[in-house]
C-alpha cells in the first residue's frame, strides 16, 4: 500500500515539474531550459528503454516552447535531426555512456541553436539572443545527463 502510494506521488511530482518548471523558465529567466536533457531522453526512449522517455520529455519541450513564444516542434526537430544524422556515429562510444549522453547533449543544443537562427534568418524575427544563458543552460543539461 505504502508502495503504491510512494509510486503516485512520484509521478505526480513528475507532472507537476514538466507543467510548472516551464512557467518558473518564463518568470525566471536564469534558470535552465534543459533542452538537451530532454532531447536525450526521447533519444533514450527510442532506443527502447520506455515510452515514456519519449512522452514525458516531449510534452516537457512542447509545453517549454509554447511559454518561451519560441517556434513550436522546434526542439524536436532538432532531437530527430539529431537522432537521423548523428546518433548512430556517436553510438559507437557504448562502452562510454557518459559520452554519449554528453556529446547528445551537445549536439541536440547545437542543431536546437542553429534551427532557431536558421529560423531568425527566415523569418526575419529576433527569437533567442546569444548570450552566456544559452552556455549556461548547455552546462546544466551536461550535468544532468552524467548525473542520470
Amino acid at each position: 500500500m505504502i508502495r503504491k502510494l510512494l509510486i503516485l506521488l512520484f509521478w505526480i511530482f513528475i507532472g507537476l515539474i514538466i507543467i510548472l518548471y516551464p512557467i518558473l523558465i518564463s518568470i525566471h529567466v536564469y534558470l535552465p531550459l534543459f533542452i538537451g536533457f530532454a532531447g536525450y531522453m526521447i533519444v533514450f526512449g527510442l532506443e527502447g528503454h520506455g515510452m515514456r522517455y519519449v512522452w514525458l520529455p516531449l510534452l516537457y519541450l512542447t509545453n517549454l516552447e509554447s511559454n518561451l513564444s519560441m517556434p513550436i516542434f522546434m526542439a524536436l526537430l532538432a532531437v530527430l535531426l539529431y537522432y537521423l544524422t548523428i546518433y548512430k556515429k556517436v553510438n559507437i562510444l557504448k562502452r562510454c555512456p557518459i559520452c554519449v549522453g554528453m556529446l547528445s547533449v551537445i549536439f541536440i543544443d547545437l542543431y536546437y541553436v542553429v534551427l532557431l537562427l536558421v529560423y531568425d534568418f527566415v523569418f526575419d524575427t529576433a527569437s533567442v539572443v546569444m548570450d552566456t544563458l544559452l552556455l549556461y543552460s548547455l552546462a546544466y543539461d551536461m550535468i544532468f545527463v552524467v548525473l542520470i
